[in-house]
């Protein structure tokens, strides 16, 4: 074993909730409440519907909970089913220079390993939480220093959640080292601009590195032998010796809308022109939107699905300005295929800006330009996408709006606001089963 690697499992065995700054507990909290409304949210999709028929039929058994409609699986099955429903509606957080999603890849193993073993306190299950978000950030680094393909959250995403199910699941440094061997040698290797190109169900393949996650951390514990860990080719070392010293939890971004991340500073550009000049929808010619080339990558045509709709870069413009925001209500049918929507996203045409294309991925930038039909020209200047470390991060209260944007229309409000009070207590809970039963659905 590997110096790096033994740093990665110290830190996954011997992390503690009192040995979280005050700032890493807060920011947990923050994280649980974001997810759990992604995953929330996520199961009215087309393929949540999906994946929940899935793991009923093909991951039969009564260990682990499917969210919201709360039907009992296999806990690979449900984290297979919830890692879907996180991700479903790209509307949970994200890590800047990994081009991915930690939050719904860390969750989803994290539930089903704490329901697995039964009676995990909420500090035990926050504290597992960190040490994925901490072992995936870094391990999504990695992937992308020794890979020249931009692979999806997934496939650095398991190896995460394979430590922290492990955890939970009471694995010996030898077992979690194959556990996470296991994780990294059978979680899906997916192409990510393919997927960009070609929207599709599979999406950042988070669902099925949750899965993966899970069957990894089971299989050690029962003497399956795995790889060594990605965590020994770290081109940096700092990077896995400052475990428990940086903490990198605290610098993952939110998403205000359901798209892209690449396609959101365009978003909060449409969104700004139409504040400041009091512009309606009738009033717009052309929108042009300046960008890097990733993001202009995204399609322009007009969305199929719900997929389509996301990894779009004009939908997601169109329907800012037409509804003034971009969630399930824009990105689900019927809205998605609105005539005067799709009107509006033919007015959008997308160029690379090489000045944003060199900031890339550290920051990922746009300017809106729309033309009236009178004729007027309003800019947005250069805007980045909101709710970005360091400077724009949400404050408490914005993430509890957008918490109770995403699950009011499912659990109701009264136990929406409720669940708000278990998620900032719950380092006090016994065990989970409160947050569990908060998410279940008003009506099945």
């Amino acid at each position: 074993m590997g110096a790096l690697t033994s740093y990665a499992i110290d830190f996954t065995l011997k992390t503690r909730w009192d040995d979280l700054p005050d700032a890493v507990q807060h920011q947990a909290k923050r994280c649980l409440m974001d997810t759990l409304g992604a995953m929330v949210a996520g199961s009215q999709t087309p393929v949540a519907a999906i994946m929940r028929k899935t793991a009923l039929e093909q991951f039969g058994g009564d260990q682990a909970t499917i969210m919201v409609t709360g039907e009992r699986v296999s806990a690979s099955g449900a984290a297979l089913a919830n890692g879907f429903f996180g991700n479903a509606l790209d509307i949970d957080d994200g890590y800047r220079n990994i081009k991915g999603h930690p939050g719904a890849c860390a969750l989803p193993p994290v539930l089903a390993a704490a329901e697995l073993t039964g009676g995990c306190s909420g500090q035990e299950f926050l504290t597992a939480l960190v040490v994925a978000y901490e072992l995936g950030i870094r391990a999504g680094v990695i992937r992308h220093a020794t890979y020249q393909v931009y692979h999806s959250s997934g496939s650095w995403g398991a190896v995460a959640g394979a430590a922290a199910a492990g955890r939970l699941l009471g694995l010996n440094e030898n077992q979690l080292f194959h556990a996470m061997g296991a994780a990294e040698y059978h979680a899906p290797i997916a192409p990510m601009m393919k997927g960009i190109d070609t929207p599709s169900m599979g999406k950042d393949s988070i669902g099925w590195g949750c899965m993966v996650a899970v069957l990894s951390a089971l299989m050690a514990h029962d003497g399956f032998t795995g790889i060594c860990p990605l965590f020994d080719d770290a081109p940096d070392t700092k990077r896995v010796e400052n475990l428990g010293d940086e903490w990198e939890i605290l610098n993952l971004y939110f998403k205000p809308y359901a798209t892209c991340r690449w396609g959101q500073p365009a978003v909060a550009g449409a969104l700004k022109i139409a504040r400041e000049h009091d512009l309606t929808p009738h009033q717009v010619r052309r929108i042009r939107v300046r960008t890097f080339e990733a993001a202009t990558r995204l399609p322009n045509g007009h969305p199929r699905d719900t997929e389509e709709a996301q990894y779009n870069l004009a939908f997601p413009v169109a329907a800012a300005l037409l509804d003034g925001e971009v969630g399930p209500g824009q990105v689900l049918p019927p809205r998605l295929y609105d005539p005067d929507l799709l009107a509006m996203l033919d007015r959008v045409s997308t160029e690379i800006a090489p000045e944003f294309e060199a900031e890339f991925p550290a920051k990922t930038m746009a300017e809106v330009i729309v033309e009236t039909k009178t004729g007027e020209i309003f800019r947005s200047g250069r805007i980045e996408a909101l709710w970005e470390p360091p400077d724009t991060l949400p404050s408490d209260k914005a993430l509890k709006a957008k918490f109770l944007w995403l699950t009011t229309p499912i659990v109701g409000n009264v136990k929406a606001n409720a669940l708000i009070e278990k998620i900032w207590s719950v380092e006090r809970l016994a065990s989970i089963d409160p947050i569990l039963d908060g998410c279940r659905a008003a009506v099945i």
